[in-house]
């Protein structure tokens, strides 16, 4: 098989395994803290919020201690001082890992190493040596048989990207594309996935009012103010999925696609400045609530439906130390003496919490004895103006069945229903839909279930006879 043929079938095949599992929410812990609780009781903390991914902005060897035997995946940093160093000699990039991951695993399950943070943004001294640090880590974890295990990436901030909207024109700052092009590369030859810090409330914050709070907040915008890409015609009811596509379709327009996104920190502050009042605990809640819920439920955006980001939540306590204004130092959602700036839960609340009790085993299904240009006209208002999440029945999608329209219909009232009921979303659509005991995700699902292995077979059959 060419070289071409079997990079093809060895993409398929990761992307079929990317697919297949579900998306976590973790926690950053930073560093900037006065009085940073013991590593023991941080950890201690994370078991009782039922937290099994962590960020560390560095490689803390007693939270690398205490995080043994928990199960926790880990992801360590290179921090951005360091970089230099690790950039510049093969020997010091295996004296890190030596002492920074190998020491410890297996105990502690490390799954990657953070290489820097924003680095092309906020320390563009160092941008020649990313790539260069990056090569020079894998071949110490090549050395230590620990490549297949932790992965290697470096976080990039949406400054990177000049126009994040609309997402589907989106392109990184040339300035950078001597470095992106070899970044993105070494991405895909390794398996690994692209950082992003996606920060909605920076984006709200600095478009003085070209987006509504509810937008940046993942709450339901009212009909004048729903934002479509006007080039894909792809509705958007938050904005961290237009951050993450936006990401995407960057890297595409670099010619790379099958690349995974991971948000790295992605928050929002619960005090700000007397100038700062989009910064308070209710904004705080209702963001970090809405993105649990959202990453949660494996939606995807609308440009990647199968492809939920992992997200890790900023952050776990307040950093004090942090500069700049009252914001900045108020992003934790626990305060150091272990109790919670506002209650928050890591567990599935999409399953928990979307529906009220009178909702479960009830769904929104079309009305099969509906007329079909009724039906029709009814899913273009849910899918446009409605706000309902339709990317699985878009063209080319897994739940996109072009001979069913009552099928594809039911798939969007029931995701209108299910969202909106709480605030007084009905199930009628001018008679074209009606409530059900069937749920018509589950009955799309088995289809998908029975057709998606031939599919994806015989997909590989033809790449390997190719």
């Amino acid at each position: 098989m060419s070289p071409r043929r079997l990079e093809a079938v060895a993409a398929l095949f990761m992307l079929m395994l990317f697919n297949a599992s579900g998306a976590f929410v973790g926690i950053n812990i930073g560093t900037g803290v006065s009085d940073l609780p013991s590593a023991s009781d941080i950890v201690s903390t994370l078991k009782a919020m039922k937290i099994q991914h962590v960020r560390l902005v560095d490689s803390d060897h007693q939270m690398l201690v205490a995080l043994a035997n928990t199960g926790i995946e880990v992801m360590v940093g290179v921090p951005n001082d360091q970089l230099l160093r690790v950039g510049q000699s093969r020997p010091a990039a295996a004296d890190w890992v030596n002492k920074n991951v190998a020491a410890y695993t297996p105990a502690t399950n490390i799954t990657y190493i953070a290489v820097g943070d924003e680095v092309l943004t906020s320390i563009p001294n160092a941008a020649l040596v990313l790539v260069p640090a990056l090569q020079f880590l894998q071949s110490a974890l090549l050395a230590a048989n620990l490549n297949t295990q932790v992965k290697l990436s470096s976080p990039h901030s949406m400054d990177m990207i000049p126009k994040a909207f609309p997402p589907s024109t989106a392109t990184f700052n040339s300035t950078w594309s001597s470095v992106m092009l070899p970044y993105l590369q070494f991405l895909k030859s390794t398996g690994s996935s692209f950082m992003l810090n996606a920060q909605p409330y920076y984006s709200y914050v600095g478009g003085q009012g070209v987006f509504p709070l509810e937008y940046a907040l993942f709450r339901s915008l009212n009909p004048n103010s729903q934002v479509a890409d006007p080039n894909t015609n792809l509705f958007y009811t938050n904005m961290f999925d237009a951050m993450v596509d936006a990401a995407y379709n960057s890297m595409k327009a670099m010619n790379f696609t099958n690349i995974s996104v991971i948000v790295t920190a992605s928050g929002w502050p619960w005090r700000g400045g007397r100038n700062e009042p989009a910064a308070d605990v209710d904004n705080a809640l209702a963001y970090n609530t809405n993105l649990i819920r959202h990453v949660l439920n494996n939606s995807g955006t609308p440009s990647q439906p199968n492809n939920q980001a992992s997200t890790y939540l900023f952050e776990l306590f307040n950093e004090d130390r942090r500069a700049g204004p009252v914001s900045e130092q108020n992003w934790g959602i626990m305060f150091t003496n272990a109790s919670a700036v506002y209650s928050l839960t890591f567990e599935d609340v999409a399953t928990n919490n979307t529906d009220s009790p009178a909702l479960r085993g009830m769904f929104c299904v079309a009305n099969s004895s509906a007329a079909h240009s009724a039906l029709k006209q009814s899913l273009d208002w849910v899918c446009g103006p409605g706000s309902a999440n339709c990317s699985a029945i878009q063209p080319g999608q897994q739940c996109y069945k072009a001979d069913d329209i009552v099928a594809v219909a039911s798939y969007a009232f029931n995701d209108y229903y299910h969202r909106t009921q709480a605030s007084g979303g009905t199930c009628n659509f001018n008679g074209t839909a009606t409530i059900s005991s069937m749920d018509p995700l589950q009955a799309m699902d088995h289809v998908f279930s029975q057709e998606a292995p031939a599919l994806m077979a015989a997909t590989l059959m033809r790449l390997l006879v190719l």
